[in-house]
């Protein structure tokens, strides 16, 4: 088993990916539901960052620091930094923002690293649906200084049209040439469950109906 089965196995082990009739955000009735609140215990967190750091080392992306959008990125990026350490002996910084900038102590918008010019960021997320945290990180990041943001790193790329005829992964690599890398891609969901990586054929056609409807 590689590392992205294992990683479908994994969420659904923790109750993060399911499969039935979900109706999205978006009024899209899907036949899977990714929720990444169900990742609850110090445990399924290191893990967690393992396939983070898996999913960077990889794709060699250059890193010097990484960055997790408020609040769901924090952990995320704290887990990732530890495991690129403890597998890869790779020891990078990592930096998060504030909702609200602070006005007394150190004060700023940033927590951790502070960033330079020409630093190298990567930044980590959870599912990209819209491209909302890019979009809202960019800004903040270029404000603190003129960074290079090498990659996004995400769990899972729904390979989903968003308003237009690209996905929100393809509209931010247009918008701001930023690649995006998923752990895993809804395609390669499909084949864990043709595979029998994970239960879920009950589930298939839905899911190859949906990808063919909706997918790009």
């Amino acid at each position: 088993m590689n590392y992205k089965e294992s990683f479908i196995k994994f969420m659904v082990d923790c109750g993060v990916l399911t499969f039935g009739e979900f109706t999205l955000k978006s009024g899209r009735i899907a036949p899977y539901f990714i929720n990444c609140g169900n990742y609850r215990t110090g445990g399924q967190l290191r893990r967690l960052g393992e396939y983070y750091a898996e999913c960077i080392h990889d794709h060699n992306i250059p890193v010097e620091t990484l960055f997790g959008p408020a609040y769901k990125g924090i952990p995320l990026a704290v887990a990732a930094a530890t495991a690129l350490s403890a597998k890869f002996d790779q020891d990078v910084f990592y930096c998060f923002d504030r909702k609200e900038a602070k006005d007394h102590g150190e004060g700023g918008m940033f927590v951790g690293k502070t960033l330079t010019d020409g630093e190298k960021v990567v930044i980590i997320d959870d599912v990209m649906t819209s491209g909302k945290a890019l979009r809202e990180s960019m800004p903040k990041l270029m404000s603190a200084a003129k960074v290079d943001v090498t990659g996004m790193v995400i769990t899972v790329d729904r390979q989903e049209r968003g308003t237009g005829t690209m996905s929100a992964v393809q509209e931010v690599k247009e918008e701001f040439g930023v690649t995006v890398y998923p752990i895993v891609t809804m395609q390669d969901i499909i084949d864990a469950i043709r595979n029998d990586v994970v239960p879920g054929k009950d589930y298939l056609q839905q899911m190859l109906a949906y990808r063919e409807q909706y997918g790009v």
